[in-house]
């Protein structure tokens, strides 16, 4: 039992060593944001980001670093990372607003039926995990309706559980919906940013293709086919459609 014990401790280890060492590396980065030494907190939180690691504040201190280095297309991808992972945060949902009013494209989204984006404004409201709490929460208060509705003797208990057990299967459903579509935008990542000043979008996957028109650095786009090498089809929020090379840009 007690080599079990100590086997624990020792593998906790590495991950409580991991988190200061994260949380130190965080204060320096700040520290050279506060001085205004822009560069070096880029530095410190792009290799506090290096490999599989991902935050929400570093993601967005980083943000705020790149814009205020001047680097608005870095700042746009930043903040979409930290939107990504948490979204409807109202100070991302600012400071990335305010780093795309600097960027060159202005697309007119094309007009969508109104429940589809009351929909996606819901939906986006909460991260994945928020959303899957939601469910669990609701189901369990459907559970207990339905036993008071099977089992109560008062018909004024039993109407109410009644109505309450439907309402709690609606909401369990809807939040079991949206945690499903942020577990596809994490794991899918079709959208990137294009970090070049200005791309030619192409009618085909090849220099040859038909210039068809032109992005620049700090615009959104969608990737709609990722099948070619070293091309991808992406799609903007006004519906043109083309192809760029693929180093062009960067996943959100």
């Amino acid at each position: 039992m007690k080599k079990t014990i100590y086997t624990l401790l020792f593998a906790l280890v590495p991950f409580v060593l991991s988190a200061q060492s994260t949380d130190a590396g965080k204060i320096d980065g700040d520290s050279a944001f506060v001085r205004g030494d822009y560069a070096s907190a880029i530095t410190i939180y792009e290799n506090l980001l290096s490999g599989d690691n991902e935050s929400v504040d570093i993601y967005y201190n980083l943000g705020n670093a790149y814009y205020k280095n001047g680097e608005i297309a870095k700042a746009v991808l930043n903040y979409e990372r930290a939107a990504l992972l948490r979204p409807g945060d109202k100070d991302i949902a600012f400071n990335l607003e305010l780093a795309r009013s600097k960027t060159v494209d202005k697309v007119t989204p094309l007009p969508r039926f109104f429940l589809s984006e009351w929909m996606d404004v819901v939906i986006n409201a909460f991260n994945m995990q928020t959303w899957s709490n939601v469910a669990i929460i609701f189901f369990m208060a459907m559970l207990l309706t339905i036993l008071l509705f099977l089992f109560g003797k008062n018909i004024a208990v039993r109407k109410f559980s009644f109505f309450t057990a439907i309402f709690s299967l609606i909401i369990t459903i809807f939040a079991n919906i949206a945690a499903f579509n942020q577990y596809i935008r994490l794991t899918e990542r079709n959208e990137a940013v294009i970090m070049q000043p200005s791309v030619t979008v192409k009618s085909t996957p090849g220099n040859s293709g038909t210039d068809l028109f032109v992005v620049h650095e700090g615009r959104k786009v969608t990737i709609t086919d990722d099948s070619m090498q070293g091309w991808k089809e992406i799609e903007l929020e006004d519906g043109n459609v083309g192809w760029i090379p693929t180093e062009v840009m960067e996943r959100i």
